[in-house]
C-alpha cells in the first residue's frame, strides 16, 4: 500500500510536459504545476501564454515563482530512494502484458508466474527473489496467455498431459472423465515433445537446403535457355542472311518463335523458381516458429501450440524437364529449309522446261498451281512420285495434288510463269 502511495504522489508531483518529477516545480495562475525549464520553453515565441493542460490563456505573461511546497515534496522523495521515475517506455501500452499489482497507471510486466497465475513489473516482482515460498514458483516471460493454463471445468492448474486424449488437464480431470487413461506430467511429455521438435527443424533445415540447390540448379537452365535462345536465333539470323529477300518475312517470324517459346520456357521455369522460393519461406516461417516455440518456458503454452502443429507435408518432387532441344530443333530445322530452297532456286529452277502450249500454265499460275518436281516436298513431311507420264500439279494452298494438266489460257509467256513461280515457292515455304 505505501509502493502505492508512493506511486500516486509521484505521478501528482510529475511534469506534465516531461513526464518527469518536477525540477524547481512552479505554478501556473490555473493551478497546475511544470519544472520551470518546461513551461519557458513551452512559452517561446507564443504569442498567447496558456496552460498546456487546461488551454487557459494568461495576459500578460505570468511571472513564474518556485514552488517550494512542491519543491519539498519532490525533495523527501528523492531522500527516500524513490524519486527516479520509471522511463515512460516502461508503461503499459495496449498491445503490452501489464503488470497486475500496479495501481493508477500500469507498469509493463517483466515475468509471469505459473504459480500465481499473475504478471508483474520489476518492482513487485521483487518478492519472489526475496521471499523463500515465492523462489520455488516458476517464472517465465510476461505473457497475456496465463488463463489458458487454468482448467476451465475445475479452475486448477493444469500440470498433467492425458496422452490418451491428448490434451492438457489438471488433477482433478485425472480422477474424473480422465480416469484410466495414459497420463503423464507436462514437463516429461513437453521433454519427448521437445525431442520431436528438434527432429522437424532437421527436416525443415534439409529441405531449405535441398530447394536452395534446386533454386540453383533452375537458375542454370534459366540461363541455359536464354543462351540457347540467343544462339538460336543468331544461327537463324545467320541462315537467312544466306536467302534472298524472299525469306525475310520468314526470318522475323522464326525469331518472333524462339523468342516466343523462350518466354514460355523462362516462365514455366521462373514459375516453378518463384514456387521454390516460397516453399523456403514458408519452411523459414515454420522453422522460426517452431524456434520460437522451442525456447518457451511454458509447458502448457507449448503442448497446446504444438498439439496443433501441422507436421510437414511430402515435398514436391525437385526435378524438372526443362530442355532446349526445341530451339536445336528450329535451328535445324531452318538450316534444311535452306538447302533444299538453295538447291531449288540454283539446281531445280533453271531446269524446269515448260511442256506444251503457253496457254497451259496462265491457268496453272491463276489457279495457284504449278508443277509438283519445281520443288522438294520432302520439307512439308511428303514423298511423292513425279514419274507419271502427266506431270502433276501441287496447289500450295490447299496442299492438294491433282493429276490433271491445267486448262489453258492466253497471253501468258514462259518469263511471266517463272515470276509467278517465284512468288508461289515464296508463299509455299514462308506462309
Amino acid at each position: 500500500m505505501a509502493q502505492a502511495a508512493v506511486q500516486m504522489d509521484r505521478e501528482k508531483l510529475s511534469c506534465s510536459v516531461c513526464l518527469d518529477l518536477l525540477k524547481d516545480p512552479v505554478t501556473i495562475p490555473c493551478g497546475h504545476s511544470y519544472c520551470m525549464s518546461c513551461i519557458k520553453n513551452f512559452w517561446v515565441d507564443k504569442r498567447t501564454y496558456s496552460c498546456p493542460q487546461c488551454r487557459r490563456s494568461f495576459t500578460p505573461k505570468p511571472v513564474l515563482m518556485k514552488n517550494t511546497m512542491f519543491a519539498d515534496l519532490v525533495e523527501e522523495l528523492k531522500n527516500a530512494g524513490l524519486a527516479d521515475a520509471p522511463p515512460h517506455h516502461s508503461y503499459a501500452e495496449p498491445a503490452d502484458v501489464s503488470c497486475d499489482f500496479c495501481v493508477g497507471r500500469k507498469m509493463k510486466a517483466f515475468k509471469s508466474c505459473l504459480a500465481c497465475m499473475a504478471s508483474y513489473c520489476e518492482l513487485h516482482l521483487q518478492p519472489h527473489f526475496n521471499v523463500a515460498p515465492l523462489k520455488k514458483h516458476k517464472l517465465v516471460e510476461a505473457t497475456s496467455k496465463l488463463q489458458e493454463n487454468i482448467c476451465p471445468r475445475h479452475d486448477e492448474v493444469m500440470k498433467i498431459f492425458c496422452r490418451t486424449d491428448r490434451q492438457c488437464i489438471c488433477y482433478l480431470c485425472s480422477m474424473d472423465e480422465h480416469k484410466g487413461h495414459n497420463t503423464v506430467s507436462a514437463a516429461a511429455e513437453r521433454a519427448e515433445r521437445q525431442t520431436e521438435l528438434g527432429v522437424d527443424r532437421r527436416n525443415i533445415q534439409q529441405r531449405i537446403q535441398d530447394r536452395e540447390k534446386d533454386v540453383k540448379v533452375m537458375q542454370q537452365r534459366l540461363e541455359a535457355i536464354g543462351a540457347s535462345a540467343d544462339e538460336a536465333v543468331s544461327d537463324s539470323e545467320r541462315i537467312f542472311k544466306d536467302l534472298i529477300c524472299l525469306i525475310e518475312k520468314k526470318s522475323s517470324e522464326v525469331k518472333q518463335k524462339i523468342r516466343s517459346q523462350q518466354k514460355t520456357d523462362e516462365s514455366r521455369v521462373t514459375e516453378v523458381q518463384e514456387k521454390m522460393q516460397q516453399e523456403i519461406s514458408e519452411l523459414r516461417r515454420k522453422d522460426t516458429e517452431l524456434e520460437k516455440l522451442s525456447s518457451t518456458e511454458d509447458h502448457l503454452h507449448f503442448l497446446s501450440s504444438y498439439s496443433s502443429w501441422s507436421h510437414l507435408s511430402e515435398t514436391t518432387a525437385s526435378s524438372h524437364d526443362f530442355t532446349v532441344q526445341y530451339y536445336e530443333k528450329m535451328t535445324a530445322a531452318v538450316s534444311e529449309a535452306r538447302d533444299k530452297l538453295k538447291a531449288l532456286l540454283s539446281d531445280k529452277w533453271p531446269k524446269i522446261t515448260l511442256t506444251g502450249p503457253e496457254k497451259k500454265v496462265q491457268r496453272a499460275a491463276e489457279d495457284n498451281v504449278f508443277p509438283l518436281n519445281a520443288f522438294f516436298l520432302d520439307d512439308i513431311g511428303e514423298a511423292m512420285s513425279v514419274k507419271d507420264e502427266a506431270p502433276r500439279w501441287f496447289n500450295p494452298q490447299t496442299r492438294n495434288i491433282r493429276s490433271q494438266r491445267p486448262p489453258a489460257a492466253a497471253h501468258f509467256t514462259p518469263n511471266t510463269f517463272h515470276n509467278r513461280q517465284h512468288e508461289k515457292i515464296r508463299r509455299f515455304f514462308f506462309q
